[in-house]
């Protein structure tokens, strides 16, 4: 994914992404073809309802687990995903 200057309230080296892409940060160690795979999956996934849907979609279905509140405007989204392992939408 294409990534773009560094902007206010960015960590350094943390990229900023455009409008519609989901930067995603393996903190798990996926192995390589798991990781492009699992980005194109969620590459679409653009809203809060998209992430909900694409969770109610599988089988069984993927509810969110929990919601964690950073501040007034941005929640953390936790939802399951496989092996154990979750993922986590951070929205605005």
């Amino acid at each position: 994914m294409p990534a773009l200057p560094r902007g206010p309230g960015r960590a350094p080296g943390q990229p900023r992404y455009a409008a519609g892409m989901v930067p995603l940060s393996d903190l798990s160690g996926l192995p390589a073809e798991q990781r492009a795979a699992l980005e194109r999956e969620l590459a679409p996934l653009t809203l809060l309802q998209d992430v909900v849907r694409w969770g109610f979609a599988h089988t069984p279905p993927r509810d969110v687990a929990e919601v964690v509140v950073q501040d007034e405007f941005t929640h953390d989204v936790v939802v399951p995903w496989k092996d154990g392992r979750y993922l986590v939408f951070d929205t605005t």
